[in-house]
């Protein structure tokens, strides 16, 4: 056998190591009553997006909400799956008043095309029922917060 071969297969036996270590300490987690404290996070994180699937339904947050981010992205696109934590945690911490409501291009094509959002990650902004930012394909996280602070600041 090649020196390579070896070393994948010593780091393929470490990665099964380390995944059932993982699981079964998730496992007593569980029977205690406890969830892991990562998969605490996760769940905080991840479920603060509620998901918009028509345009109706679209219209009715922005007209009823003083402030919205829509989320266009897949679940296949790995740069949208990536920045959705981020912007997760960027709204919960510094603008906590916005309302974030995620949106699949692959569920709702027609919401998407309603709103221009043919890239993904798309990133929409509304303050008073006006469409103020729009971030699309490659921008950072601190654009993003750079965008958002002076709107945000003036109306609340």
């Amino acid at each position: 056998m090649s020196k390579f071969r070896v070393k994948k297969q010593k780091l393929y036996l470490l990665f099964i190591i380390f995944y059932n270590v993982i699981i079964s300490l998730c496992n007593k987690s569980l029977k205690k009553g406890r969830t892991p404290i990562f998969t605490k996070n996760f769940i905080k994180l991840m479920g603060t997006f509620m998901t918009i699937n028509s345009i109706e339904e679209a219209e009715k947050i922005i007209a009823k909400n003083t402030s919205a981010l829509f989320y266009f992205s897949t679940k296949s696109c790995s740069v949208g799956e990536a920045l959705q934590p981020k912007v997760t945690a960027l709204i919960q911490t510094k603008f906590p008043k916005i309302k974030l409501f995620e949106i699949d291009l692959n569920f709702s094509p027609k919401t998407a095309s309603h709103f221009k959002a043919f890239v993904e990650p798309t990133v929409l902004v509304y303050f008073d029922g006006k469409e103020f930012i729009r971030k699309s394909r490659n921008f950072s996280i601190f654009e993003l917060e750079e965008a958002i602070e002076r709107p945000y600041k003036l109306i609340y």
